[in-house]
Parts: C-alpha cells; structure tokens; sequence
C-alpha cells in the first residue's frame, strides 16, 4: 500500500493535537484577563485519534480537521496577550469631541445650503416673514372681532386693509413732511454749517479757514470721483422699486391668508413633519406663535412710546420736522438697540445743523433719557418673561442679521432667536418628560420580573 495514507494521518493528528494546545493556551489568556463571573471552564481534551481510520486518507482528513477546529495559518503569531479594542485605546474625550465635530460639520453644511437657498428667494423668504410679523399684530383684532360675531372673512379683510391703510398713510405723511420742509430745512443747515464753521475757527483747536476750505474740497472732489457710482445706483433704483412694489403685494396677500386659514395651513404643515416627532412640534408650535405675538405687540408698544415722548421733546425744543423725526424714531425701533442709537442720533444731528450746540445736547438728554426708561422700565414690563434673550445675544443677533441681510435682516434677527430659544426650550422639557414617562411605566414591569410569584 501506498506510503501517502500514512503522511496524511500523521499530518492530521497534528495539526489535532496543535489546535487543541491553542485554544488551551486562548483559554488561559481569557480566564487571566476575565472577571471572576465571566471565567469558563476549560474545553474537555478531545479523545484520540482512531488508529483504524490512518488507513483511509478521507476520513482522516475530516475527522481530524473538523470545520469547526480549522487550524490558523503558519504566519498567524500566538496569542501573547490581550490587546485592547481599538476604539476603547482612543480617550474619551477625544472621542467625543470626534462624535460632536462631525456631527457639527453635518449640522454646518447643511446650515450653509440652506442659506444658500434663503439668498436665491431672499425676496419670496424676507415678504413672508415680514407677513408672519403683521400677522402676529393683527390676529388678535382679528379674533376679536370673529367673537363678536363678525364672520372670519370680513373681520380678516377689514383688519389687513385697515393695517396696511395704516401703514401706508404713515410713510405718505413722512414724505409729504419732508417735501414740505425741505427748503426751509436746507437753509437752516446752511446756516447751521456756517455757524459751526465760525465757531471751529474760533475754537481752541487752532482750525484755518484754509484747512476747512480743503476739506470741502475734498468733498466735492470724492462726490465727483464717485459719480458715476452715483449714477448707476439711480439708474438701479427703478429696479429697487419694482421690487418694494413685489414685495409688498406678497406681504399683503401673505397677511390675508395667514390671518384667515392660518389655522389649516399650521395643520397641514404638520402633517409634513415625520409621525415620531410631530407631538413635540405641535406642542412648541403654539408657544412660538405667542412669543412672536408678545414680542411684536410689545415692540409696536415701545416703539409708539418712544417716538411719542422724544417728538414731543424734539417738538418743545423747535427741532425741524419733529413729527417725521417722530415717525423715524417709530420705525426704527423695531430694529433692537441699534435703531433707537441711530434714530436718536439723526434727531441729534438735525438738531445740531439746525438749532446749535445747545438745542443738539439738550435732544441727546431727552433721547437718553427716553431710552434709559424705555431699556429698564418699559421692556421688562411690557414683554415680561415671554421674550427672554440675553442683551448680549440681541446685540450679536443684529449684527449678523444686518452683515447678512441688510436692515431686513436686522429687523427679523431678533425675533427669529426669540422663537428658537422658546422652541429648542419646549422641546428640551418635552423630552425629559418623556424620558420620565417611560422611566415610571418600567418601573412596574421590573418590579415583577423580581418578584418570585411572577416568575415561573
């Protein structure tokens, strides 16, 4: 008989007998590295090889090699110790700050391709957001005049035509103001410049005629190297109008229906919003809703106050066009800290051209003093606790609002931060809640996986 059977008996009794040695040894290894509760018992010795079945190359082999006890390869080193997971090596922090980075690289990018979509509509997206606000001024009469009886379509047209009448005899009665001042206004400026030009030359800062006489000359000089920039920014302003013109018909068609089906279109956009996480934006819904009403009722409030209290004083002080600077210092209220700084600054400076230094520093008084009262009194009292944003963050919201969007920008910074920290607040405790709810209802089901009489 061939000497081959033979060889492949041999051959496999030792690789048996290798393979039983190794996992003896893996064995050791683990009951070392092991807890106490985890350590197994060693694997019983597998019997011998059958000498009757040396003679048959076949059974041998699977007999000898069971698929189960396949040897490793001659390259693989032996098990010389335990070597951690990779991922356990790596420290915890590291690993975390891992775990956030890329999760704030996902939230980024797609931060920056929404943005990128916002400034291709920017138009569409800053009317309806201009919409959402007047909305939040004018649901209340709207509501108040459907529980008097009047049916929702008429109380929401007479409240959004009445609104926008509003608005618009505001900004008719500023342009007529200022076309009919106009002339008086630029002789008092001329004046105002000559005085104060008599008193720089009689300061004691030591100024020439020659060097005030040089700095006009630069300006007329910057004005005409700049003309043509001039130009074509009267050349653009027929587009700009075109745009006011698109941009207040979607504002007011947009008012109309959120006034009127406001309720349905929240609906449907809920039934948008994926099954698991629709509770909870149900519920932070109707709670931005009333941080943006209070916020845009109390600012229209403060506003109001303000530009009634320094136009009367502006008034009494015999400031020009004190009423169209009234009107300014309303609008642009609206814009947090920053307006009420640059409206009462432009009341400072006509009074300045027009009146004197003394008129100029008693208009700085009454506008700090309105604002001191406005800042510490009337904001705490008029929006209470519903519009809770650090002045810090108002200050950061208005200039990133205003590098990105302009004014627009500016005007919806703020209240947008107010929603989204009254959101993310809501959402916040509606998930502990529900870790609570779930916490209590397992409660009862561990209780009887312990109790004995459950068991079994």
């Amino acid at each position: 008989m061939s000497r081959v059977p033979g060889w492949l008996g041999r051959l496999g009794a030792g690789l048996t007998e290798m393979s039983e040695r190794l996992d003896e040894r893996r064995a050791e290894v683990e009951r070392e590295h092991a807890p106490e509760s985890s350590v197994t018992p060693p694997a019983p010795p597998q019997p011998a090889a059958d000498p009757a079945l040396i003679a048959d190359p076949a059974p041998v082999a699977e007999a000898a090699v069971p698929p189960a006890r396949r040897p490793a390869p001659a390259s693989a080193p032996a098990v010389a110790g335990h070597r951690p997971d990779p991922a356990e090596a790596v420290p915890w922090g590291v690993r975390v700050a891992a775990e956030a980075g890329w999760r704030m690289l996902v939230l980024a990018g797609t931060l920056w391709i929404l943005m990128r979509v916002i400034s291709a509509i920017q138009l569409v997206v800053f009317a309806f957001v201009i919409a959402l606000l007047v909305t939040a001024l004018l649901q209340p009469t709207v509501a108040r005049l459907t529980r008097r009886g009047v049916p929702r379509g008429p109380a929401t047209a007479l409240t959004a035509i009445s609104g926008f009448v509003v608005i618009g005899l505001m900004g008719w009665f500023v342009t007529w103001q200022v076309m009919e001042n106009i002339d008086t206004l630029s002789t008092q400026i001329q004046s105002g410049i000559d005085d104060l030009r008599d008193w720089l030359l009689k300061s004691p800062f030591h100024v020439t005629d020659k060097q005030i006489n040089q700095i006009a000359k630069n300006l007329r000089e910057a004005i005409g190297a700049n003309a043509d920039q001039i130009t074509s920014a009267g050349l653009e302003g027929v587009q700009v109008i075109i745009e006011t013109l698109t941009s207040i018909l979607l504002v007011f068609f947009s008012t109309l229906f959120l006034l009127y089906d406001g309720k349905r279109i929240w609906e449907w956009f809920l039934r948008l919003v994926p099954a698991a996480a629709r509770p909870g934006v149900a519920g932070a819904g109707p709670r931005a809703w009333r941080t943006l009403t209070a916020y845009v009722r109390g600012t229209v409030l403060v506003a109001l106050i303000d530009a009634i209290f320094i136009g009367i004083g502006i008034y009494f002080l015999d400031v020009p066009m004190a009423v169209p600077l009234a009107v300014f210092i309303f609008l642009f209220s609206f814009i947090p800290l920053v307006g009420a700084v640059a409206s009462g600054a432009l009341a400072v400076i006509v009074a300045l051209v027009t009146q004197g230094v003394f008129t100029a520093v008693m208009t700085l008084v009454v506008v700090l003093a309105v604002q001191q009262i406005e800042g510490h009194v009337l904001q705490p009292f008029i929006l209470g606790r519903a519009v809770r944003v650090h002045p810090l963050a108002v200050v950061l919201t208005v200039a990133a609002g205003g590098m990105v969007a302009g004014i627009g920008g500016a005007v919806v910074a703020v209240p947008l931060v107010a929603v989204t920290n009254t959101v993310v607040g809501y959402l916040r405790q509606y998930s502990e809640e529900l870790q609570r709810q779930k916490a209590a209802a397992d409660e009862p089901l561990a209780e009887n996986a312990e109790d004995p009489a459950h068991q079994g």
